[in-house]
């Protein structure tokens, strides 16, 4: 019964189809269409390829639901390793009507048939040319439907950069499908600052000597990360080369491309030789999540094989990729029809034209290549590789890769990458339900047995034993010599520089081998900003100096870790200013005295005003009142003022104030004994910003990049500024001063100004360093050497022997010259603030509460007055004399009032009983 109602099934659907078809008038499908194949059957894709192809064709022929009753005919072509006649089996297709061409299986023949396909509209349908350069708009009819080596560059360029290396040797084939990969590699690596740093190619059809040779090269590079980019049939014999040499131990990292995978995967496990020379190595495979399509396929493969006699082999990726393609282009085969296509051919009437006797007019053109080849590239369906889709730029949707680690016999698979998510421990059809992120802490590999066993991720660069020296330019100094300077009549350098230098370098784990080279004329201090230029383009491997860490410099080279700090600062003469009559005025600037003395007075008069009306000791004559004032007010300096208070207002603000008057004193004390017991210097000059506002001329060391911040950065004019190439001529030029051909100040970095200072007592530094840096050694961008070094500078550091090199040439006590400041030792307004508030504050509010306490005395004094219709002069007169009288006074002369009144009231009331 399941079987008949199958049966109806497929009628209806026939009928549907035919009846669907007679509708639009679509043309009667042929019986069959051919396609054609090229690829080396004897190869390690091509014997995986071959059986994969039958296989699909086997199975489209059996589905009725696919070509609807046209047969898919398929003839195959064996190029047998040769690129010639892949060209002429190509060229014989075109003359046989196929509609499409499977191949071919290199990059190198896609690109020459590729010509003739766009000519005579014939898809070339290729599941292994993975040439990124295939996909450019000059191949429209080229098809890829396996991943571009785009993605695999990628993939390879994230694992340098997941690890930390920077330098990579690229060894391939010479031929398209190696030159293109490799700077489809090296631009993928340039855009994480990584670099090819040696190319090595290799002739088609290579000998092990070539290979010796090649590898030999390699071994005296620097970097020990190795891409080996190769065709599968032939590159093992790499490794094997390889391993006899001994490049395949400790320290070593080999990536191989895919072709190493497909071996793996297609013969393996391998013999033992061959097996021990690629242990630990990582390679990668197009990935394909694994699907019931996927696994029928490969459970079938034992009877696919025997039945098409190819022998013993394994499914590798690219026979999933082979068998997928012939399902691609059956659909689009399929749709083809179903849009009215027509399978017709027509001649060219070029070739009929061309001259000779190659029966090129055999070859036709396909009339509707064009709409064939949109079918194809509009595939949307689900094969055994996973999802099948072309984006905008015809490569498959989804690009992903796994990352294998050869060890023992078969190899472990690390991770995956995919274009989506980058490198992830979880597959990528995981990752693909939920949103992209690629932060660095989502990108994560498993560990990786490296090659020598070892489970240490190696460096990835060493001094080759065969490589030559390092060439070290170092400044040839002819002023502070103690920094760095050549020997007399030698090539040899010594100094603070070299000698910081020397025990990193010691501190390395390796030898590093180098050769110091002085530059400059011996006359003047060489530019330090050439010298950084010349590393910067490759005329020297470094430099080794008193190299200042600025930025315009960062953006050329790499530096070190700073050794010492640096910083540029002013230097100016001084003058000591010594003891004179009105030393006692220094302590305080003027504006603090001025704020004091106001102080006083305001105080003594806040105090007068509260104690005037019960304190005796605060009245008496207005002559003896204002001297009780000036002398109350100055006398508590000392806290010698003979005035008792007694009101509690006077008590608080008195309080207050001796505590803001101890404060002072002490203050003042300090500081005038501090000014008069050590050596005060003083200077026009007081930093950078009077240095620039003074417009007089400003001196600067040659070679130092003191000139250009000072004309760029500040836009100090370059008339103002004068070279100095010595501290002579610093001593000389300040000595002279800006009026006698001299200059003002000298601009300079730190460490040279304060060996400068330790024999020169006359001059200072002015003000603080305004800018900020330090001294590190040279090397071009992304060396690995700055690394390692600036490692052993902080091992320096750590244990003492960096102090210790500085003691050894730089410490000086010839002169132990003083910088004091006079402004420094000087007390500002500004340190006062506060406590000048709180005592203003204190005798606001106590004259604030006497007021009112005042007024509601006067008022109750007021309201017992009999004429209450005074005018506002006269109560104000009045309230003035009541606050100014005596607080006894005011109470008796208020009794006496209410006296007068009552006896007033009751006379009045006497003389209006008699007269009633």
């Amino acid at each position: 019964m399941a079987m008949r109602a199958f049966g109806v099934m497929v009628l209806v659907l026939y009928l549907g189809v035919v009846s669907e078809g007679a509708g639009r008038n679509l043309p009667a499908r042929p019986p069959a269409v051919n396609i054609g194949t090229i690829f080396t059957f004897n190869s390690v894709i091509g014997r995986v390829a071959k059986v994969a192809i039958n296989a699909a064709v086997d199975d489209v022929n059996a589905d009725p639901t696919i070509l609807r009753g046209t047969k898919l005919v398929v003839k195959m072509q064996d190029s047998n390793f040769s690129g010639f006649l892949s060209i002429i089996e190509g060229l014989q297709f075109m003359g046989t009507d196929v509609v499409a061409i499977i191949g071919p299986q290199t990059s190198m023949i896609a690109h020459v048939i590729s010509h003739v396909a766009n000519e005579l509209q014939v898809p070339l349908v290729s599941f292994s040319a993975t040439d990124p350069t295939l996909s450019s708009l000059q191949f429209p009819f080229f098809v890829r439907t396996a991943q571009n080596d785009l993605y695999q560059m990628a993939a390879i360029s994230e694992m340098v950069s997941y690890y930390g290396w920077r330098d990579v040797i690229a060894i391939f084939i010479d031929n398209d499908h190696g030159r293109n990969g490799v700077s489809a590699l090296g631009d993928k690596l340039s855009e994480r600052r990584c670099r090819i740093s040696f190319k090595g190619p290799l002739v088609t059809g290579f000998t092990k000597s070539d290979v010796t040779d090649l590898l030999i090269k390699v071994a005296q590079e620097e970097s020990r990360i190795i891409v080996l980019h190769m065709e599968p049939d032939f590159a093992l014999s790499v490794f094997s080369v390889a391993h006899y040499l001994g490049m395949m131990g400790n320290g070593y990292v080999w990536i191989a491309t895919g072709w190493l995978s497909a071996i793996l995967d297609s013969l393996g496990p391998l013999d033992p030789d061959t097996t021990a020379s690629i242990q630990g190595a990582l390679t990668l495979r197009m990935h394909t999540p694994d699907s019931k399509k996927k696994s029928a396929l490969i459970s079938r493969w034992g009877k696919l094989t025997s039945k098409n006699g190819a022998g013993t082999f394994r499914l590798n990726t690219y026979g999933l990729y082979a068998y997928d393609t012939v399902w691609i282009l059956a659909h689009a085969i399929d749709s083809f029809f179903n849009q009215g296509g027509v399978v017709s051919f027509s001649n060219d009437s070029r070739l009929h034209d061309a001259e000779g006797t190659l029966n090129l007019e055999a070859m036709s053109i396909f009339n509707e290549g064009n709409l064939f080849l949109s079918n194809i590239k509009k595939a949307n369906m689900v094969g055994v590789t996973g999802p099948i889709q072309f984006d905008a730029g015809g490569d498959l949707i989804h690009p992903a890769y796994d990352i294998l680690n050869v060890i023992g016999t078969g190899v472990r698979e690390i991770g995956y990458w995919s274009n989506y998510s980058g490198l992830s421990i979880v597959p990528p059809e995981t990752l693909y339900e939920k949103p992209p992120n690629r932060s660095s802490v989502n990108q994560q590999l498993h560990n990786v047995i490296w090659p020598g066993d070892s489970i240490t991720k190696p460096r990835g660069w060493v001094f080759p034993n065969y490589g030559r020296q390092l060439r070290i330019a170092v400044p040839d100094r002819v002023s502070y010599r103690e920094f760095v300077s050549r020997v007399k009549s030698t090539d040899s350098v010594k100094g603070y520089c070299i000698d910081v230098f020397s025990a990193a370098v010691n501190l390395l784990p390796y030898a590093v081998p180098f050769k110091l080279i002085p530059v400059g004329n011996g006359v003047e201090n060489p530019s330090y900003t050439e010298l950084v230029n010349m590393v910067a383009a490759g005329a020297y491997d470094g430099a080794v100096g008193d190299f200042a860490i600025i930025t315009n410099r960062t953006r050329i080279v790499d530096f070190t870790q700073p050794y010492i700090e640096s910083g540029l600062v002013v230097v100016a003469r001084v003058k000591k200013m010594n003891s004179s009559t009105w030393a006692f005025l220094r302590p305080f600037t003027l504006k603090l005295w001025c704020v004091t003395g106001i102080f006083f007075l305001l105080v003594g008069a806040v105090v007068w005003i509260l104690e005037h009306r019960m304190n005796d000791e605060f009245r008496g004559p207005p002559k003896q009142q204002l001297v009780t004032i000036l002398w109350f007010s100055f006398s508590t300096l000392f806290f010698a003022h003979k005035e008792n208070t007694v009101s509690t207002l006077g008590r608080l603000v008195l309080i207050i104030w001796l505590f803001v008057v101890l404060i002072i004193q002490s203050s003042y004390t300090a500081s005038l004994t501090s000014i008069l017991t050590v050596q005060q210097l003083s200077s026009p000059i007081k930093g950078i910003d009077s240095l620039i506002s003074s417009h007089e001329p400003i001196g600067y060391q040659v070679g130092s990049f003191a000139e250009n911040y000072l004309s760029e950065e500040l836009n100090i004019p370059t008339s103002r500024l004068k070279r100095l190439g010595s501290p002579e001529d610093y001593a000389r030029a300040l000595e002279l001063g800006p009026d006698n051909g001299g200059v003002a100040a000298v601009v300079d970095e730190l460490p040279y100004v304060e060996l400068f200072l330790s024999t020169q007592c006359k001059f200072a530094i002015r003000g603080e360093e305004f800018t900020k840096s330090g001294w590190g050694f040279v090397f071009p961008r992304d060396s690995p050497l700055s690394v390692d070094l600036s490692t052993a500078i902080l091992a320096l550091s750590e244990n003492g022997d960096l102090q210790r090199i500085h003691d050894k040439w730089l410490t000086r006590t010839g002169c132990s010259s003083q910088t004091n400041d006079l402004e420094s030792d000087q007390l500002h307004l500004n340190s006062f603030v506060g406590l000048f508030l709180i005592c203003g504050i204190a005798c606001f509010i106590a004259l604030l509460i006497y007021f009112f306490m005042m007024v509601h005395q006067f008022s109750r004094h007021y309201s017992e007055q009999p004429d209450s219709s005074t005018s506002r002069s006269v109560r104000l007169q009045t309230f003035l004399s009541f606050v100014d009288d005596k607080e006894e006074d005011s109470r008796s002369k208020s009794k006496r009032r209410q006296t007068e009144s009552s006896m007033e009231r009751s006379m009045n009331k006497q003389n209006g009983g008699s007269c009633g």
